[in-house]
């Protein structure tokens, strides 16, 4: 038995220190909304190519963070009629045992067919159907191109959608089932929450009873792609700008920005799933998807990310 110990001591050190590594699977993908379904960590990502080709969505299923299965075309352009190109940025709820995908197609423009739909389906794998026929937001409203979408649920159960691009963002809120927006109790439909430093990709989360916006900045496709965070007291705000925490690191990829943020209960982890470029690329749509872990300061400011190739360990949900 004495001349297996180092090899034991080794297999388990290994065990110990496996990392996901950076990107966690192969392809360009963007902009990925993380959400965790049970035991679970779920992304959905763009799949980034050009717009045209841009037609359907692939996501990514892991119970560590390190080994990743991919479920292929769990919805596409065969199955939202209205679609025709640059179908981007899902973002899937689970509501009474029925999964939902939010996603933006067309890169609608004035006057336009496009903007955010919604799909449904039995499992977070799909294959999910089109529910409406049609955008559930279509229209531009107050300068927000209806895309980016991001569904928060907050503490009492209500349902709100943060969305927009364009430098503008909206916050609306869902009716149970998800066809329709419903008013406020104002009767407004619509309302503009868009803080200083705003591009798109807006993000929501609760920590520590606070109300946790983030979004991204700068250009998509350049070095100064970043992410930006306030905090509130309230899913309406005010959202005063704090501090960039996710940026170029001009030693690893540039341009870090649209993402989400998990929360693993078990291990009482958060992590910030992203997307950059490689440090060599030169094609915009170039761009992987990234994991790096997420920690807060004493006073529950978010502390700056680090970009790794390493990624991060593997961590049961």
């Amino acid at each position: 038995m004495k001349h297996l110990l180092p090899f034991i001591v080794l297999l388990a050190t290994a065990c110990t220190t496996t990392k996901s590594g950076n990107p966690i699977f192969e392809g360009t993908y963007a902009d990925p909304e993380g959400v965790v379904f049970g035991d679970e960590c779920w992304i959905y990502p763009t799949w980034s190519v050009n717009y045209d080709e841009q037609l359907h969505f692939d996501a990514f299923s892991s119970k560590d963070l390190v080994h990743w299965t991919k479920h292929e075309r769990i919805i596409d352009s065969s199955r939202v009629k209205w679609a025709r190109r640059a179908m981007w940025a899902p973002a899937a709820v689970e509501k009474d045992g029925k999964y939902y995908l939010f996603f933006a197609a067309n890169d609608v423009h004035e006057g336009e067919i496009g903007g955010i739909g919604v799909a449904v389906a039995d499992s977070p794998a799909g294959p999910f159907e089109d529910m409406l026929g049609k955008p559930l937001i279509g229209e531009i409203i107050n300068g927000a191109q209806p895309i980016d979408q991001y569904v928060f649920k907050d503490k009492d159960g209500t349902y709100y959608m943060y969305y927009g691009g364009w430098g503008h963002c909206n916050i609306c809120r869902l009716a149970d089932d998800f066809r329709s927006v419903v008013p406020f109790d104002d009767g407004e439909m619509f309302k503009e929450v868009t803080p200083e430093g705003y591009i798109e990709g807006p993000f929501m989360f609760i920590h520590n009873d606070k109300y946790y916006f983030m979004w991204s900045e700068g250009g998509w496709t350049g070095p100064d792609y970043r992410v930006a965070y306030a905090i509130a007291d309230s899913p309406f705000g005010p959202f005063e700008r704090r501090d960039v925490i996710l940026r170029t690191d001009e030693n690893v990829a540039t341009g870090a920005g649209h993402h989400s943020v998990v929360y693993n209960e078990r291990s009482d982890k958060y992590y910030i799933i992203y997307h950059r470029h490689p440090l060599d690329s030169t094609d915009g749509n170039n761009r992987v998807t990234c994991i790096e872990q997420m920690h807060f300061d004493a006073e529950g400011n978010i502390l700056p990310v680090k970009l790794t190739f390493e990624g991060v360990a593997a961590d049961r949900f």
